[in-house]
């Protein structure tokens, strides 16, 4: 049975998933990957004609060390961080991009969200903290994007904290 069919699940209040920001999608990479590969390629037979041959190898290798830092860059971006709030629970999980996953469960009613602002950048960093544990949040979020979600998670510890909400008319 799905959890979101059951009846006697609970509703959830917050959910958001973060991930590194990747600007070069697969089109791009391919592009970009062309147009080094090409341009080494006319450099190699340029310094080639020129009786400077060993250079040419370089020029391969520059290559492949550019596709290897694309390659690595694009597994990095495979790590995410995910957040759950319901009434009774908050659930913080960050999956390295290895696929380690860590997580954190607490009471919504004990957790607060804490801010480390610079007056000239924003807010650099939120962190989780509940009875004395402090746990890094957004850590893949600009200063800008961080005040919006610190400010949606608040919002949503405080629906937990109020309880659910009731309907005069159906009481």
């Amino acid at each position: 049975m799905n959890v979101d069919n059951d009846p006697n699940s609970e509703p959830t209040l917050f959910s958001a998933v973060m991930t590194p920001n990747r600007s070069l999608g697969q089109s791009g990479f391919v592009i970009v990957m062309l147009l080094v590969a090409g341009v080494s390629f006319i450099a190699g037979l340029v310094f080639l004609m020129a009786g400077a041959w060993p250079v040419t190898g370089i020029f391969g290798l520059d290559v492949a060390l550019i596709y290897w830092a694309f390659r690595a860059n694009y597994r990095a971006g495979r790590a995410y961080e995910r957040i759950i709030v319901t009434p009774t629970e908050l659930i913080f999980r960050k999956v390295s991009a290895k696929g380690a996953m860590t997580e954190w469960r607490c009471n919504p009613l004990w957790v607060r969200v804490e801010r480390v602002v610079d007056e000239d950048f924003g807010v650099q960093k939120l962190h989780l903290v509940s009875r004395g544990e402090s746990v890094p949040i957004a850590s893949f979020l600009g200063p800008d994007e961080k005040e919006s979600f610190g400010n949606a998670l608040q919002a949503a510890l405080a629906a937990a904290r109020r309880g659910p909400d009731r309907n005069p008319a159906l009481v």
